[in-house]
């Protein structure tokens, strides 16, 4: 188990100091389909995710390791996730430990710390799951992958960061260093 280091402190100077981390579920005729992302709290922008239909530490660690290979996070970073079993998985841990990622996880029932995750599931559900019936695994995994990375990331716009996609306020924000 970790610290609270996050404590309801979303703001960051820069992309890559505090990513949150969740998982969602989404139902299909097939059964349910888990939703894992990487959340960077900078731009709010989605840099990893993964789906199965397991509720495993595999579906946590794909997640993570796409954000990785995608950012290359620098030593120090804060990584903030609830307390469940497959962000305290002894694999999870040593995977963040050995590129120097500082684990933060929520005290026991407070979901206050990852309202920003959160918040982007709501958002995927309403824009996208609530609105369709999926008939497999598959066509949920390619309508979310579609969405994330088609709609979310490059397109949606959110009020907090002026009215710019995450994609469009990186660009910006790496722009004006």
């Amino acid at each position: 188990m970790a610290a609270n280091l996050l404590n309801q402190n979303f703001v960051c100077d820069g992309p890559d100091q505090k990513w949150g981390v969740d998982i969602s579920y989404i139902w299909t005729a097939e059964g349910w389909l888990y939703l894992a992302i990487v959340l960077d709290l900078f731009s709010r922008r989605i840099i990893g995710w993964a789906v199965s239909d397991r509720l495993k530490k595999d579906l946590a660690l794909r997640a993570l390791q796409r954000a990785i290979t995608m950012r290359c996070p620098p030593p120090g970073l804060i990584h903030h996730s609830d307390r469940g079993s497959q962000y305290c998985s002894g694999d999870y841990q040593k995977l963040l430990g050995s590129l120097g990622i500082i684990a933060s996880m929520s005290g026991k029932g407070n979901c206050y710390d990852n309202a920003m995750v959160e918040t982007v599931f709501k958002t995927i559900k309403s824009d996208l799951v609530w609105r369709t019936r999926f008939l497999t695994r598959a066509d949920a995994e390619l309508a979310i992958g579609r969405y994330i990375d088609g709609f979310y990331n490059p397109r949606r716009r959110h009020s907090a960061l002026g009215y710019k996609s995450p994609v469009t306020f990186e660009a910006i924000m790496a722009s004006a260093e």
